[in-house]
């Protein structure tokens, strides 16, 4: 079994190197763009732990894991270019590097270089494994317009938007790690407490980065505070704090939620003061502990060796304890 630190670095051994031809070389030095901006690469990482979690880690899981990440990236050009974001971890992202209508090209190029990934595993999973990736680009992709939709959207119920974090974010962290039990040789059962697993911590991980833009240390998080308060985000805070403010409250949240001052820093703590009164910060704290629960309660069902659930244990508790 390998720690997660080990587990990264064996794959960006693999995965640093140019990944595109050279010609045409305005599409394919915008794809390996957005690749060389990096990442945490969670993700990726996920598949080595399903495999492991069952067995030893095979070469497959590399082929699957390139898929994975160039699966995320390819999500990660096209919402840029959706949210009309300039910057994407400090760099100027790849529409506006490199044209809009290239940057289409290149999202579209990312992806099929995933699939050209998945093709190079055994024939025996390889159904399996596109019928899995296939559902969860899908559900990606349904969960990025659900949260579009809820822009043009005065009101979000809480299970609404629950179920649009899921999709968006969670079934990528669900799937790789079904992927990677799936090349394990891991039953169906417990590719499913795998998969609930890694779809709970999803959510779990973020109502943690909604409370933390708002209550985290800004030096340790990494972002200006109240970045959410100042877009008009909803979020899991937002929600609660609509759904139960009440009176002067009430009225100031809807004032403030659709006003965009020059100077924002009144409005981060106009809002964050209407947070605490409505008890939004220790609801989502509540509210992240039962789908951390929920992930733990599946990884405990997982029939194998409790010490090879180590280090997915370790993952989760520092996901959940994490200031950035």
């Amino acid at each position: 079994m390998h720690s997660f630190k080990e587990l990264s670095e064996l794959f960006e051994q693999h995965f640093t190197g140019r990944q595109f031809p050279a010609q045409p070389e305005h599409l394919y030095n915008a794809a390996q763009y957005i690749l060389s901006i990096g990442g945490k690469r969670i993700r990726p990482v996920l598949v080595f732990m399903g495999n492991e979690l069952f067995d030893e880690l095979h070469p497959d899981a590399l082929h699957v894991a390139q898929a994975i990440e160039l699966f995320h990236n390819f999500t990660l050009i096209h919402d840029d270019i959706m949210d009309k974001a300039p910057l994407r971890r400090g760099k100027a992202t790849v529409h506006k590097t490199y044209g809009e209508s290239t940057a289409l090209l290149a999202g579209d190029v990312v992806l099929v270089q995933a699939y050209e990934q998945l093709t190079k595993v055994r024939s025996s999973i390889l159904p399996n494994l596109l019928t899995l990736f296939n559902k969860t680009a899908k559900e990606v992709c349904e969960g990025q317009q659900l949260d579009m939709d809820f822009e043009q959207k005065e009101q979000v119920a809480i299970d609404e938007y629950t179920e649009m974090i899921a999709l968006k974010t969670s079934v990528l962290l669900a799937g790789s790690l079904q992927m990677g039990a799936v090349i394990g040789g891991a039953g169906l059962g417990n590719q499913q407490h795998l998969y609930a697993f890694g779809k709970n911590l999803g959510i779990a991980f973020q109502i943690q980065d909604d409370y933390l833009d708002v209550f985290g240390d800004p030096a340790k998080f990494g972002k200006q505070r109240g970045g959410d308060i100042i877009a008009n985000k909803k979020t899991f805070l937002q929600i609660h704090a609509t759904t139960h403010a009440t009176g002067a409250d009430q009225q100031a949240l809807n004032y403030w939620m659709k006003e965009q001052p020059e100077q924002p820093d009144e409005k981060i703590a106009a809002v964050t003061d209407i947070f605490r009164r409505t008890g939004a910060d220790a609801w989502a704290n509540g509210l992240k502990e039962q789908y951390y629960r929920k992930a733990i309660e599946h990884l405990d069902a997982i029939a194998v060796v409790s010490s090879r659930k180590n280090e997915l244990r370790n993952l989760a508790e520092f996901l959940m304890m994490r200031e950035h």
